[in-house]
């Protein structure tokens, strides 16, 4: 074992383009780390249909220019046997740790293969680059993103010529390609004959964002916004200025990008903390600000906070899906309404009201943006498309301004984001929505949690018979097949899944309550918030978490 690792770890070092990778590996070897190398050396890091993401450094195991090139090899493989011999690929990048260099890296092997390549000018949000594949005519995009993970993280999206994410089967067809690679030496990389674009593709993009707005609406809420460390700041400032609305109040520890995050635990603005800096900033602007705005780092992801009594709390993504979907039916918009399973089942409400078609997909923007006739398709996890014919993916800058405008419009009302979501909780019943979220070192603990759910199934979750189990692996009628439990209850629904891109187990908790008048709502609030809390407590029991 002891010689083969080494012999391993000696064969990818030969191979390394990167000299600080390499420095790294050959430390380990020279220390003869068994341990750190059996980490590295394990298996490889496996591409799906979220790409690839990782820890950086050496070895198949963590994200590197090795792992990257492999990646993007196999990938040109894949489109040339599609067809698209000389097609343009578009390639973006975020301000992480080496997201230029595997952004680089990129745009070499596609030139190499005989495609072109055409890098973004610096770095810029996900959208932008969802955006440049439609706008363009590319045959694929590459965004080198961790999102919201870590600072020690890096990833590998890849979108197809339609501006969406890859989906089975291109994702196994692609992982094909890249196993079939059987050396670094057979990839060719020149060092140049790839194209670095303007700012035009930006400034189409920013053109679009208009057009989420209605002509001539209210553009008076004020806001304060964070970047979170991330590359969301100059392109939501331009697009804020081009709509009129007042300048965002920047959290300034936050507005620049800084690889290393160094104000917050994890840079997602869900994470407990996140968010306490653009508190603090909002509750220092005078005149109070309407509303905050975060992006996460590669800026697809919108977060809404509001004032609620004397302090700020963050809307929930079901919250803020709900309420740009009534701003939309409000606005006269047409077209099918789209969510995740583990959303909140209110969209549907909303949808069947207004005599919209309403599809529910699985997790991820990927299933959500080919959504026939979408309109409007939003994720629990801070994800909204807002604008699917410009970008068919999340977006949280264009999720930004609509928020903003229907906060302009109740504010010229006399009210507030609040009270709609009262209105609609009338309208519709209150749907109060939770996550269970454990994180995990070892990720068989996940495994064994779905295998006790599956062996030992629970039959009733906080007092409230389970009067439906579906095991998602079987797929349904409108779903494909997925590693997912779905227990439907009198008045509540629960759904428990692996994470597709952390390592977590993830469990979606839904009750609805009627209410029939505005003064009910302060009981049924408590009522949900009992039967959540409930729940999660039997869930965990259940799966033994």
């Amino acid at each position: 074992m002891h010689d083969e690792l080494i012999a391993q770890a000696q064969a990818w070092l030969t191979e390394d383009p990167d000299p600080e990778t390499r420095t790294e590996l050959a430390r380990l070897i020279d220390a003869q780390d068994l341990t750190e190398l059996a980490a590295r050396f394990s298996g490889t890091l496996q591409f799906g249909t979220a790409g690839l993401r990782g820890e950086l450094g050496a070895g198949p195991m963590r994200m590197n220019s090795s792992v990257v090139i492999r990646a993007a090899a196999g990938l040109a493989a894949y489109l040339k046997k599609q067809g698209h011999h000389d097609g343009l690929v578009v390639i973006g990048y975020d301000a992480r740790h080496k997201s230029h260099d595997f952004a680089r890296d990129t745009a070499a092997v596609m030139t190499g293969a005989g495609l072109r390549a055409a890098v973004l000018p610096r770095p810029l949000p996900t959208p932008v680059l969802a955006f440049a594949i439609r706008h363009l005519g590319a045959v694929a995009g590459v965004e080198v993103t961790a999102s919201h993970n870590p600072p020690r993280d890096n990833g590998y999206k890849v979108y197809l010529g339609d501006g969406s994410q890859i989906v089975p089967p291109a994702d196994t067809e692609i992982a094909a390609e890249i196993a079939a690679i059987p050396s670094l030496t057979t990839v060719r990389r020149p060092t140049e004959g790839w194209e670095t674009l303007d700012d035009s593709v930006l400034d189409a993009y920013l053109a679009r964002t208009d057009a989420v707005l209605a002509k001539g609406s209210p553009r008076t809420a004020r806001t304060v916004y964070t970047a979170m460390h991330g590359v969301g700041k100059d392109v939501l400032l331009a697009a804020f200025a081009r709509a009129g609305f007042p300048e965002p109040v920047l959290v300034a520890e936050q507005a620049d990008p800084d690889p290393e995050f160094p104000t917050v635990a994890f840079p997602n603005p869900e994470e407990p903390g996140a968010m306490d800096l653009a508190f603090a900033t909002a509750r220092a602007t005078t005149p109070a600000p309407e509303l905050i705005i975060a992006n996460d780092p590669d800026a697809d992801r919108c977060a809404v906070a509001v004032q609620d009594g004397t302090d700020w709390r963050m809307l929930r993504g079901d919250e803020v899906g709900a309420l740009l979907a009534a701003h939309l039916v409000r606005r006269g918009a047409t077209g099918t309404f789209a969510e995740s399973i583990v959303s909140s089942s209110l969209l549907g409400r909303i949808a069947e009201k207004a005599g919209l078609p309403h599809v529910e997909t699985l997790t991820g923007f990927k299933w959500i943006a080919r959504a026939e006739g979408l309109r409007f398709g939003y994720e629990e996890a801070l994800g909204y498309c807002v604008d699917p014919d410009g970008v068919r993916d999340k977006d949280g800058i264009t999720a930004a301004l609509l928020i903003t405008e229907l906060a302009s419009q109740l504010k010229d009302e006399g009210r507030t984001l609040l009270d709609l979501l009262d209105d609609l909780a009338v309208e519709h019943g209150l749907h109060a929505t939770d996550q269970l979220s454990v994180r995990v070192e070892d990720l068989s603990l996940i495994a064994a949690a779905m295998r006790r759910l599956r062996d030992q199934p629970p039959t009733e979750l906080a007092g409230l018979p389970i009067t439906r189990t579906d095991d998602l692996t079987q797929g349904t009628d409108t779903l494909p097949p997925t590693d997912g439990l779905r227990y439907t209850l009198d008045g509540a629904r629960v759904i428990v899944r692996p994470s597709g891109t952390e390592p977590k187990l993830k469990c979606y908790l839904e009750v609805v309550i009627p209410v029939a008048t505005h003064a009910e709502l302060p009981q049924a609030r408590a009522q949900a918030t009992a039967l959540l809390e409930s729940i999660k407590r039997d869930l965990s029991t259940a799966a033994g978490i």
